[in-house]
């Protein structure tokens, strides 16, 4: 059993990652705004929860896959701050050399194997992964976070098809903003939703309110001590609120009046910040891990700025084809 002392620990943990998540994609927002980041970004300003309460439940060698929307999952799971914020300028220093941009972060050496501009896809990824990891023996787990867009989309099915199957040891994670794009989840989506298309493959699900951390964290962490021990792969279905529209240059005026500012309300990291007050953490404290990060960001801002361009001879590496034409009479 968890003591005082040891929770409030945690729970302080969990309130600096999603003030981390929170303050990067505020900063990288600013930076596009200001014409420094090329193209739009997609950010998950509100679901910073679910990110927090699952990813800390993982080892460092447990595999991730995330989505398009997948900033906050990278930064939870240990990836490296400079080589994020330089991806997303474009500049030589990202994880993957300024090539991939918002959509495509990955950063192996902490086991995230990389966002996914395609809805639903990668979810395949993970179970592969986690098929790849049962063929070498590993004891480590794989965590798929996806929408519930991808729950109308082939690859779900498949993939946990696949994962029931062979009871591979993958966490499902549905973060449900209610949201496809621009599309109500509810206007599209037969049935009673995704717990209950898990349970109908024989993968069993667990229901949370992704906007309150502890509870994702609890969950998270009694669903993968099912999954080392060799149960098989489950599902966690938290709800949450994307308080943004679907990109950066989205201003969300589809949304209802009032919807939004009824949401903030609720939102993870003033739930949690009430939460540790109201048990006796300081708010001077609270406000210097807010400050600290929004400092660390906006020095990375400074610095993925000033960092160098790819080399464009570099262009063609890392891609199937050269782009040489050969054996052309």
């Amino acid at each position: 059993m968890t003591s005082g002392g040891d929770n409030r620990a945690r729970l302080l943990a969990l309130y600096a990652t999603m003030c981390r998540i929170r303050a990067f994609e505020e900063t990288a927002l600013a930076a596009h705004r200001a014409g420094e980041i090329p193209g739009p970004l997609h950010v998950s300003v509100g679901q910073e929860g679910v990110a927090a309460g699952v990813c800390l439940n993982l080892r460092p060698d447990d595999r991730i896959t995330s989505n398009h929307r997948g900033h906050g999952h990278a930064l939870a799971k240990g990836a490296g701050l400079a080589g994020m914020m330089e991806e997303l300028f474009g500049r030589a220093g990202g994880h993957c050399r300024g090539k991939g941009g918002s959509m495509h972060i990955a950063d192996f050496s902490v086991g995230m194997l990389g966002a996914n501009g395609v809805v639903a896809g990668g979810i395949p990824i993970a179970v592969g992964a986690a098929q790849g990891l049962r063929l070498l023996g590993s004891t480590a787990i794989v965590c798929c976070f996806f929408g519930d867009g991808a729950i109308n989309r082939g690859p779900f099915l498949e993939g946990l098809n696949w994962a029931a199957l062979y009871r591979l040891p993958v966490l499902f994670v549905c973060e449900d903003n209610g949201v496809a794009a621009f599309t109500r989840a509810e206007s599209v989506t037969a049935g009673p939703g995704v717990a209950a298309r898990a349970e109908a493959l024989g993968v069993p699900a667990v229901s949370v309110d992704g906007n309150d951390a502890a509870a994702v964290d609890e969950a998270a962490a009694r669903l993968v001590a099912e999954l080392r021990g060799g149960a098989g792969p489950r599902l966690l279905h938290a709800t949450t609120y994307r308080l943004t529209g679907h990109t950066s240059t989205d201003p969300a005026a589809w949304r209802e009046a009032g919807e939004v500012e009824a949401a903030r309300a609720q939102e993870p990291i003033l739930r949690l910040r009430a939460r540790l007050l109201a048990e006796g953490v300081a708010a001077k404290a609270l406000d210097a891990v807010e400050g600290d990060a929004r400092a660390e960001m906006s020095q990375a801002r400074a610095d993925a700025l000033a960092a160098p361009w790819p080399d464009p001879a570099i262009a063609w590496e890392d891609v199937q084809d050269s782009g040489a034409v050969t054996g052309v009479a």
